[in-house]
């Protein structure tokens, strides 16, 4: 399990192809020190497995073909960023929300705007997860744990209507820490909705069947 804090920015640098996925080598720093095999690590909100490591210098991940198809971390060439976490140990601080590192879906940036020292960037949901957000619940974006500012559902009666999309306020330090800095309009970002309301949409399911 992850909180979505990030701890660092890490970097592609190294990406083999196989017939059964991609392999990943990630520079990092803190994140890549006292590393074991088998460990989890949280990269922009994909939870993978270390395979490989130098402490303190980089680690390897493999991504399965569904891994692939799933997220966007195919797509990364050497020298882009990555948001890591570590597991949250079991008697560690928990500062963000639950998240499980299960990528959902791909969402897209419609929209930043730079407010005095604040970010506000708003995001495309795919069709569906509308029904897991509320305003001033919580999100995971790219492994980011974040707090939905504001939330238009859209209105899928409406064939003339916009998609779902949320906007999330990011202070400095996110903005500086994460890949966030990184994103423009268009660009990709892995979407983990709040999995307590996946565990009460199947609760209230059960019941009335």
């Amino acid at each position: 399990m992850f909180t979505g804090i990030v701890e660092e920015t890490g970097e592609i640098v190294g990406r083999e192809r196989t017939e059964d996925g991609l392999r990943l080598r990630i520079g990092a720093d803190e994140v890549a020190t006292g590393l074991e095999h088998g460990q989890s690590i949280s990269v922009s909100g994909a939870c993978l497995t270390v395979e490989r490591f130098e402490d303190g210098n980089w680690f390897e991940v493999f991504l399965a073909t569904e891994t692939v198809e799933r997220t966007y971390l195919g797509d990364l060439e050497e020298g882009e960023g990555v948001n890591l976490e570590r597991a949250m140990p079991a008697d560690g601080r928990f500062d963000g929300h639950v998240v499980q590192g299960h990528v959902d879906a791909v969402a897209t940036v419609t929209g930043i705007e730079s407010v005095d020292e604040d970010w506000f960037f708003e995001f495309e949901l795919p069709a569906g997860y509308e029904r897991y957000v509320v305003e001033k619940g919580s999100i995971t974006l790219d492994g980011i744990s974040l707090t939905v500012a504001d939330f238009e559902s859209g209105d899928t009666a409406d064939s003339d209507a916009g998609a779902a999309s949320v906007t999330v306020a990011i202070i400095p330090a996110t903005y500086e820490l994460t890949t966030l800095s990184e994103k423009e309009p268009g660009d990709p970002v892995h979407l983990e909705v709040d999995v307590l309301s996946k565990y009460v949409e199947r609760l209230l399911e059960a019941r009335f069947e």
